[in-house]
C-alpha cells in the first residue's frame, strides 16, 4: 500500500518536534500536525515562561543583597505589564524559531486538530491523510477536581496571562508546578498561600528536599496550610473566598487561585478507539478526581498497533521535557535511522526551581533503603554559602549524596541551594556512569564554590 507520508506525527510539542526532525533527516517523508502554537508545553505554557518568571522572581531579594556589599539600591517597583508581555514575546519567537527548524528538516507542518479515522488514516480538520508510521507526541493538560467552585480557579495555562498581579494568591497543590509558583509569585511581591492534602510538598522526591524547601519557602513569606482540603469555593466583592476542611481553619480570601493538583494525557478527541489504540489507566489522587488514561507503550515506544507509537507525557511516563526529546529522537532511531534502541528512564536528573531551588538525580535515601536496606551510606552537608555572609541573611544549602556500602557506587545525589540545578547536571554524568564515592573523593575540587562540597564530604 502506498501511504501519503512514511511518518505522520500528531503534536508538535518537545518529543514529536524531536522525532519529526529526526526521522526527516534519515530521508523519510514526515508531516506533523499542531493546532496550536508550535512548540508543546514546555515552550508555550510551561518551562520556558516559568523559567522566565523564576528569573524576573530573583530580583527583589538581589537588590537587597547588593545591600550587604555597599551598594545603594533604590525603590524598586515591577511593572507587571511589561513583563507578561515581553516573557509572551519570547514565547512566540520560540515558536516561530521551531517552525523555521521543521520547515529546515523538510518536515510539513499542518496545522489543526488530528484524529484517527483507522490506524494508517488521520484526519486533520477534515483533510486526510495516510502514514505508514503513526507518532502520537500530545503531552499532557492541567485539569481540575470536580468539584463546587472549581470553575473560579486557574491552571498553570493561564498564570502567564493574568492582566494583573495578584495580590493575595492561594494555590493548590503541592507537587513541583504548585511549588514553584507559590516561590515564583511570593518572590515577585503577591502574598501567597499554598494548600496541601498531606504532611509535607513535594511527594516522591528525597526527604531532606521536602524538608529544605519547605523551610526556605516558610522563611520567604509563604503561607503553608497543611492536612487541609478546599470544601467550598464562592466570589466574593474581594474575589473569592475559601473555605477548607479543617475545623479550626479560617475561610481564605484571594484575588486568584491557582489549581496545580494534577496533570493528565492529552488524549480526548484523538479517536484512539477508531485506531484500536490500548490505553492504561492513571489514576489521580484527591477528592473530585476521575480516573484518566495514558496511552500503554513498550521499552521502544509502541502501541499495541505496531505501526503507532506515542512519547512523552501522553504516556505518563517521566513527563520531563528531556524525556520527551530522547524518546522521540530513540523512537526515530529505531524506526527510520537502522538504529534500534531504547530510551533509558533509568537515573534521570531533574530540577524544582523553587526558592530554595533544588535538583536531584538517582535514588531517593527511603528507595535506596527499600531495596538495600541497611547497605547504605549517607553523606551530607548542610551549610551558608559564602554569598550570603555579607548579606546577613541565613539561607542554607543541602547536599546529600546516596551511596551503596557494600559497592561503594554512588546511587543518589541530591541539593538544594542556589544553582542546584546547574550542579547536579554535572553530577547527574557521575552518578549515569556508576562512579563510586572514592572517585568523588579523588576528585580536586574548585575553591571556592558550593559544587566542591560533593567530593569533599566525609
Amino acid at each position: 500500500m502506498t501511504f501519503d507520508y512514511d511518518l505522520f506525527v500528531i503534536g508538535a510539542g518537545s518529543g514529536g518536534l524531536a522525532a519529526s526532525k529526526r526521522a526527516a533527516s534519515y530521508g523519510a517523508k514526515v508531516a506533523i500536525a499542531e493546532y496550536d502554537l508550535v512548540g508543546g508545553t514546555c515552550v508555550i505554557r510551561g518551562c520556558v515562561p516559568k523559567k522566565l518568571m523564576v528569573y524576573g522572581s530573583h530580583f527583589p531579594a538581589l537588590f537587597s543583597e547588593a545591600s550587604g556589599y555597599g551598594w545603594k539600591v533604590g525603590n524598586a517597583e515591577l511593572d507587571w505589564e511589561y513583563f507578561i508581555t515581553s516573557i509572551d514575546k519570547e514565547v512566540r519567537r520560540l515558536s516561530q524559531l521551531h517552525i523555521n527548524f521543521l520547515e529546515k528538516a523538510g518536515v510539513e507542518l499542518i496545522s489543526g486538530s488530528a484524529r484517527f479515522l483507522d490506524s494508517h488514516t488521520i484526519e486533520v480538520d477534515g483533510r486526510k491523510v495516510t502514514a505508514d508510521k503513526i507518532l502520537i507526541a500530545v503531552g499532557g493538560r492541567p485539569i481540575k477536581p470536580d468539584l463546587p467552585g472549581m470553575e473560579y480557579g486557574i491552571t498553570s495555562n493561564e498564570i502567564f496571562h493574568l492582566k494583573e498581579q495578584p495580590k493575595h494568591i492561594v494555590i493548590l497543590g503541592a507537587g513541583y508546578i504548585g511549588t514553584e509558583f507559590a516561590c515564583i509569585m511570593r518572590g515577585l511581591g503577591s502574598e501567597v498561600t499554598q494548600i496541601t492534602r498531606g504532611e509535607k510538598i513535594l511527594k516522591g522526591f528525597d526527604e531532606d528536599i521536602r524538608t529544605e524547601i519547605e523551610e526556605g519557602m516558610t522563611n520567604h513569606g509563604i503561607r503553608l496550610i497543611k492536612n487541609n482540603v478546599v470544601k467550598t469555593i464562592e466570589p466574593v466583592p474581594e474575589g473569592f473566598k475559601l473555605t477548607l476542611s479543617g475545623e479550626d481553619q479560617e475561610p481564605l480570601i484571594a484575588d486568584v487561585f491557582l489549581v496545580a493538583t494534577g496533570r493528565t494525557p492529552n488524549i480526548d478527541g484523538l479517536g484512539l478507539e477508531n485506531a484500536g489504540v490500548d490505553v492504561v489507566a492513571t489514576s489521580m489522587e484527591g477528592p473530585g478526581y476521575a480516573t484518566t488514561n495514558a496511552i500503554a507503550v513498550n521499552e521502544f515506544s509502541q502501541t499495541n498497533q505496531p505501526n503507532i507509537f506515542a512519547v512523552g507525557d501522553v504516556t505518563d511516563r517521566i513527563n520531563l521535557t528531556p524525556v520527551a526529546i530522547g524518546e522521540g529522537r530513540a523512537f526515530a532511531d529505531s524506526e527510520f535511522g537502522n538504529n534500534r534502541r531504547e530510551f533509558s528512564h533509568q537515573t534521570v536528573p531533574t530540577a524544582i526551581f523553587s526558592n530554595p531551588e533544588a535538583a536531584t538525580v538517582g535514588l531517593t535515601e527511603a528507595e535506596a533503603r527499600e531495596k538495600l536496606g541497611d547497605g547504605v551510606t549517607i553523606y551530607h552537608t548542610r551549610f551558608r554559602s559564602m554569598y550570603y555572609v555579607l548579606t546577613g541573611k541565613q539561607e542554607k544549602t543541602m547536599m546529600k549524596l546516596v551511596v551503596d556500602s557494600n559497592t561503594d557506587k554512588v546511587l543518589g545525589a541530591h541539593m538544594v541551594g542556589d544553582s542546584s540545578a546547574e550542579i547536579i547536571q554535572g553530577v547527574a554524568i557521575a552518578v549515569k556512569m556508576g562512579a563510586t564515592k572514592k572517585d568523588f573523593d579523588a576528585t580536586v575540587g574548585i575553591h571556592p564554590s558550593s559544587a566542591e562540597e560533593f567530593v569533599t564530604m566525609r
